[in-house]
C-alpha cells in the first residue's frame, strides 16, 4: 500500500540524516516535463532534477533500455569487460573531443577523479578555482568549492586559491610552480547561472599551456545539450585536459565520467584509481539510450530554440523586479532584486517547480523536451507572482 505525504515525511524525520532542505511535496510519479506528487497534484518541472532530466522524466526510448538491460547483466564490476562500456566510451569520445574515459558514479565522484589525475600528471600539489564555483562537497571536491559555509566545517582541505571567475589576468598572476591545474565551471551554475566573457576559456586554455599548466573543465552541469551544445566548452572552441560530467549523463539514472586526453591520461596506470560500480553494464546502457534520444530529437537544437523562447517571455515579466536576465540554451537564471525563496512557494503552490540559487536567482533548468505552451503557463504563473 502507498505511503501518504505524512507517513513519508515522518520516516524522513526519523530515519534520514538531515542534510536536505525538502520542500513539502513528495512526488510519485514523473513523465516528460510534468511530474506528480503523491496527492495526484501535477507539476511543470524546470528543475530536472538539477540539470538531470535533459531527455525527460522517464523517457520511453531510456525505460526500455534499462528493462532489457536489468533482464540480461545489471553488474559484474571493473574486473571484467561489457559490451556497454566500450559502446559508451567510443560516443563519449566522440561527442567530447577527449581520448579516454573513466567511469564513475555523480559529478564529485568525476571531479574527485580529476583532482587525483591532475596531481599525478603534474606532479605539483595545489589547484586554482574560482570565487562562487561548485564542484562538489566529496573532500576533495570541496577544496576547490568557493562557498565558506560547505568549506570551513571540514577544513583543513587540499591546497587551493580563489581567483574572480571571468578574469583570465587573476588566474596568469595565481599560478605557480606548485600549480597542479586550473578548474573552472563553463558556466558558474550554483552561482546563479554565470557566463564569462566569449574569450575568458580561450585565455585561460592559451594561459595554462604557457605555464604548462593542466585546464580541467567542470561539466557536470552543462553537458548533454543543456546550454545549447553538446558540452558548455563549445562555445569557446576549446579543448581541456581533463573534464568532468555526470547529471545528465545517464538519462535520470545516477552516472558520471572523467574524461582525458591520451598523454594526460596516460599517466593513470593500475592501480592508480577505481569505482566498483562506475560504468555498470545497467548504467551504460541508459547513457548510450539518453545519447541516442539527444541525437535522434534533436535536443541540443532544441535547448537552443526553447531557450530563446524562454528568455524572451521572461524578458515581458515587471522590470522592476527583474535585474537581469542571462543563460545559454536552456541554463537560464533571472536575478531578481528581492530573494526567491518565497517565490519558489508560491510557484509551486501553482503547479511550477523552479529552484532558486545564490540567493536572488531564479535558475531555470527544465528538461530539453518542455513545449512552448509549458513555458508559458511557467511564466504566466511568475507574472502573478
Amino acid at each position: 500500500m502507498a505511503l501518504n505525504y505524512d507517513e513519508i515525511t515522518r520516516k524522513y524525520d526519523k530515519y534520514i540524516f538531515q542534510t536536505y532542505t525538502r520542500q513539502p511535496i513528495a512526488i510519485r510519479s514523473a513523465k516528460g516535463a510534468i511530474v506528480t506528487d503523491v496527492n495526484g497534484k501535477e507539476y511543470i518541472d524546470c528543475v530536472a532534477g538539477i540539470a538531470v532530466n535533459n531527455v525527460g522524466h522517464c523517457h520511453p526510448v531510456v525505460v526500455d533500455a534499462i528493462k532489457r538491460q536489468v533482464e540480461q547483466l545489471i553488474h559484474v564490476s571493473n574486473l571484467y569487460y561489457t559490451e556497454n562500456q566500450a559502446l559508451l566510451a567510443q560516443e563519449l569520445a566522440s561527442l567530447s573531443g577527449m581520448d579516454r574515459i573513466f567511469y564513475c558514479n555523480s559529478g564529485a565522484e568525476a571531479v574527485e577523479g580529476a583532482l587525483k589525475l591532475a596531481r599525478k600528471a603534474s606532479g605539483k600539489k595545489e589547484f586554482i578555482a574560482t570565487e562562487h564555483a561548485f564542484h562538489g562537497r566529496t573532500r576533495g571536491a570541496l577544496s576547490v568549492t568557493h562557498k565558506e559555509k560547505y568549506r570551513k566545517p571540514f577544513e583543513p582541505l587540499a591546497p587551493a586559491k580563489f581567483v574572480p571567475y571571468n578574469d583570465a589576468d587573476a588566474i596568469r598572476s595565481a599560478i605557480t610552480s606548485d600549480t597542479a591545474g586550473v578548474i573552472l565551471e563553463p558556466i558558474q551554475g550554483e552561482a546563479g547561472v554565470i557566463i564569462p566573457s566569449d574569450d575568458y576559456l580561450k585565455e585561460v586554455r592559451e594561459i595554462c599551456d604557457k605555464k604548462g599548466t593542466l585546464l580541467i573543465l567542470d561539466e557536470v552541469q552543462t553537458g548533454f545539450g543543456r546550454t545549447g551544445k553538446w558540452f558548455g566548452r563549445e562555445h569557446s572552441g576549446i579543448i581541456p585536459d581533463i573534464m568532468t560530467t555526470a547529471k545528465a549523463m545517464g538519462g535520470g539514472f545516477p552516472m558520471g565520467a572523467m574524461l582525458a586526453k591520451e598523454e594526460v591520461a596516460a599517466n593513470f596506470v593500475r592501480g592508480d584509481h577505481a569505482s566498483t560500480f562506475g560504468g555498470s553494464a545497467l548504467a551504460c546502457a541508459a547513457a548510450l539510450a539518453n545519447i541516442e534520444v539527444i541525437k535522434k530529437e534533436k535536443l541540443v537544437k532544441r535547448s537552443q530554440e526553447m531557450g530563446n523562447y524562454l528568455v524572451h517571455k521572461l524578458k515581458g515579466l515587471n522590470k522592476d523586479y527583474v535585474r537581469e536576465i542571462r543563460g545559454k540554451g536552456l541554463m537560464i537564471g533571472m536575478e531578481l532584486s528581492i530573494k526567491c525563496e518565497d517565490i519558489v512557494a508560491k510557484a509551486r503552490d501553482s503547479g511550477v517547480l523552479l529552484n532558486c540559487t545564490s540567493e536572488s536567482v531564479l535558475r531555470f533548468v527544465p528538461p530539453l523536451t518542455i513545449t512552448e505552451k509549458q513555458i508559458d503557463t511557467v511564466v504566466s504563473v511568475l507574472n502573478e507572482i
